[in-house]
């Protein structure tokens, strides 16, 4: 990764640029170069915003831009990558309320199509067809902001409220043995990711670092940010797997951190997290906190000896 600083940066990036189209080229493995997109991003919103206002001035797109055989690459605010929608501010804000509008519209599918109402049919259905949608690679983009971990807790209550076991139910329907919050799960979700991780499993591009700490057992080094960065740049650094990651895997006992064997982890995890209270932030209801296994820790609404009976089951 190369920060570009000027014109020599500039054209430096475009040599490479017509260096990978002309290899493809050679070896049949033509680009689809209309398909390229140029995203920049300048640090401060402030400074993106300036950007954008010099990109509108006249000959700045040829001045400013980079080409292919298809054309300019004329710079985008967001672009989607494998399903992922990534913005110019690397906020999830729009990837998040695009999600949460595509499972409203399948949700509506299911219920247009499918007569039923019973709970087994309909939790079936939600699962498979509503809610994998929701959860495609939420370690990524899992949501710290209030507003977009409602959006996507709406989709779920939305969809439970109709099925014939949950009718004029609130929370009570996170009882159920087959029911969480979405939040939930996407901390459920990380944790196994930290846990592969921890086992060498997948690539850790992130170079999370591991050690044992006797009566803690395994712990993750949290990872912080140069001094020089900004508010905004720090903001976005805490609520990246990065940091998430190891701090939710540091709420985790010893007895469970340690175990080596994948199947048996998620299922004592499964059962340890139950031990904590579940209710996700939701327009209309008065919470506690965000819900998540890190405030929950801090706020008493767990109990260590609940948890430990839990793992032991």
């Amino acid at each position: 990764m190369r920060r570009i600083r000027g014109e020599e940066d500039m054209a430096i990036l475009q040599r490479d640029l017509d260096a990978v189209t002309n290899w493809s080229e050679k070896n049949n493995m033509k680009l689809h170069e209309e398909k390229f997109e140029l995203m920049r991003h300048n640090g401060q919103k402030k400074d993106n915003e300036e950007l954008e206002l010099l990109n509108n001035l006249p000959f700045m797109a040829e001045f400013n831009s980079y080409k292919t055989s298809a054309g300019m690459l004329e710079p985008v605010a967001v672009l989607r990558d494998l399903g992922i929608r990534v913005s110019l501010d690397f906020r999830w804000s729009i990837h998040i309320r695009r999600l949460a509008e595509c499972g409203r519209r399948r949700a509506a599918w299911v219920f247009s199509v499918f007569g039923t109402r019973q709970t087994i049919a309909m939790l079936t259905l939600y699962k498979s067809l509503v809610r994998s949608l929701l959860e495609y690679c939420c370690p990524l983009w899992n949501p710290v902001k209030i507003g977009d971990i409602q959006a996507l807790e709406r989709v779920q209550l939305s969809f439970t409220a109709r099925i014939e076991d949950f009718a004029g139910m609130n929370w009570q329907r996170l009882q159920h043995p087959k029911i969480t919050s979405l939040q939930r799960r996407r901390e459920w979700y990380i944790i196994l990711h930290m846990w592969k991780l921890r086992q060498k499993q997948v690539s850790d591009d992130l170079n999370i670092r591991f050690s044992d700490d006797g009566r803690l057992g395994f712990t993750a080094k949290v990872p912080s940010l140069t001094k020089k960065a900004t508010d905004a740049h720090q903001t976005i650094f805490d609520e990246s797997f990065a940091v998430m990651g190891p701090k939710l895997w540091n709420t985790l006992p010893a007895v469970l951190n340690r175990e080596e064997d994948f199947s048996k982890f998620k299922v004592r995890l499964s059962r340890y997290l139950s031990s904590f209270l579940d209710e996700p932030p939701v327009k209309g209801y008065v919470r506690r906190n965000t819900n998540s296994i890190l405030d929950w820790t801090k706020d008493g609404g767990w109990s260590q000896t609940k948890a430990m009976a839990q793992l032991e089951v």
